[in-house]
């Protein structure tokens, strides 16, 4: 099928080829812990402090807003991912239903999406790992802890811990999701130990005034201020769920796992989020929060539990890498559905006969996710790769629609409640986030695509499996 976007991979081309590709070895707990694992990380560490700086402690209701924008596209999600169970994620969906040009332009952003996540979690672990070696007494050389930006050369803890997690999934798919499971559990475990900690210093008078920004996202003091300018870095918190979708064809049984993978992860953060944001602005101003590299064992030092600041460091000094091995893990994967589609070179889609996992371009994943890592901001970083990931989670709402009026006699293991509501609601909230990002970032991330859109006309179109079939008819 052609439409005016170029031609279509029909959904039951999709179908077949999640039975002739990657190798099925991940059950539902792996797909709940590659879900927690990518959702719950830096976000929660991390950003609570940059969202504080934006909208006071009406971070709350940032992360409500965003929250409720991410349950709308985790629902699209697990209709999309059980129904299309291949790699590739919305790119896949938007190859399906909307057509080859749309799907590149989808690809191409989670490709910003997912290796700027990854950047930004490693900045985020290297900004732990200096706050925890500091607090022993050790001083580092700070040339080698943050890049340019930052007046240092290089932040190398970040290139190393991007570098690590490369080779542990060329190691194999089945082993890393294993050792995820661990890291998850130790994250969980520190994050209920914040709740515990700091509940007791639970202040009311440090919740006012509780909006001092306003709703609207708006510059204010040189920056972006309000409660949607924060709910649109913030918002970077909430994703990850995503890359259980693109996990399809490795899942044992898509049909039951990828819905309980979706939705079960973000239901479980959802809950996890809003008790340790609580716990957080509830224990000291928001003031003192604003822009600290590791906020949560900022409160545990602040209310005099040492022992606890340097355990919760800890934990995420271990638990952290967890969100770049998802992250990875699903740029891999987009890499991987984008080639054997022929719109990128064919060789990235070889699949390794020992691990049953594409090892050349998660290789080459690493290296591009390192070398972000090593010279740029977090908060500009983390910003650019939200933009990337509202522009696929519209392109998901617009497909759940479109394909429901298109093919309403498609079997659904999974269907979303009220669909045509849920999608709405998702494309027009993702549309807002997006709009309320700072104007320097959606000019980065349209100079991103206007690239990809050159590489796409010069070398993928007519290159595409797709087009030639369709010129052949």
């Amino acid at each position: 099928m052609r439409t005016i976007f170029g031609p279509t991979k029909s959904v039951d081309v999709a179908q077949r080829e999640a039975h002739n590709s990657l190798r099925a070895t991940l059950s539902w707990p792996h797909l709940v812990a590659l879900g927690v694992g990518a959702i719950v990380g830096t976000g929660i560490y991390t950003l609570i402090g940059v969202g504080a700086e934006r909208a006071g402690p009406a971070v709350i209701l940032a992360f409500v807003v965003a929250g409720v924008i991410c349950a709308c596209a985790a629902l699209a999600y697990a209709e999309l991912a059980t129904l299309i169970p291949t790699a590739g994620s919305a790119y896949t969906y938007s190859y399906s239903v909307l057509g080859e040009a749309l799907a590149w332009v989808v690809g191409w952003s989670l490709i910003l999406e997912y290796s700027l996540a990854c950047s930004t979690v490693a900045v985020g672990w290297s900004g732990y790992l200096v706050g925890w070696i500091q607090s022993a007494g050790v001083v580092l050389p700070p040339a080698l802890l943050a890049g340019p930006h930052g007046g240092g050369i290089v932040n190398l803890p970040a290139v190393i811990v991007s570098l690590g997690v490369a080779g542990m999934l060329m190691a194999g798919t089945r082993e890393s999701a294993t050792f995820n499971i661990i890291l998850v559990a130790i994250k969980l475990g520190a994050l209920s130990l914040f709740v515990i900690m700091s509940a007791g210093a639970f202040n009311t008078e440090h919740l006012q005034p509780f909006m001092p920004y306003g709703f609207a996202s708006h510059v204010e003091g040189g920056g972006t201020k309000g409660v949607m300018a924060a709910a649109a870095i913030v918002f970077f918190a909430f994703y990850g769920f995503d890359a259980v979708a693109t996990s399809a064809e490795e899942a044992k049984n898509p049909a039951r796992d990828l819905t309980i993978g979706i939705v079960g992860s973000m239901a479980l953060c959802t809950i996890i989020y809003m008790a340790v944001c609580l716990a957080a602005v509830g224990a000291m101003p928001y003031t003192a929060l604003a822009n600290s590299p590791e906020p949560l064992a900022l409160v545990l030092r602040t209310l005099g539990h040492p022992v606890a600041s340097h355990l919760i460091a800890l934990a995420a000094l271990i638990a952290l890498p967890s969100v770049i091995l998802v992250m990875m893990y699903g740029q891999s994967r987009i890499f991987f559905a984008m080639s054997r589609d022929g719109l990128l070179p064919r060789f990235m889609s070889k699949v390794s006969t020992r691990t049953g996992s594409p090892v050349l371009v998660t290789g080459v994943t690493g290296l591009f996710v390192a070398g972000v890592a090593g010279f740029f901001r977090l908060d500009e970083i983390a910003e650019l790769a939200n933009a990337g990931t509202l522009c696929a989670f519209i392109a998901v709402g617009v497909c759940l629609m479109v394909l429901r009026k298109r093919r309403p006699e498609l079997v659904r293991i999974f269907k979303c409640p009220a669909p045509y509501l849920v999608g709405t609601l998702t494309v027009l909230g993702c549309l807002y986030l997006m709009v309320s990002l700072p104007s320097q970032t959606l000019v980065r991330f349209v100079l991103w695509n206007v690239i990809g859109l050159v590489i796409y006309w010069l070398y993928g179109r007519s290159r595409s499996v797709a087009g030639k079939v369709a010129a052949a008819e």
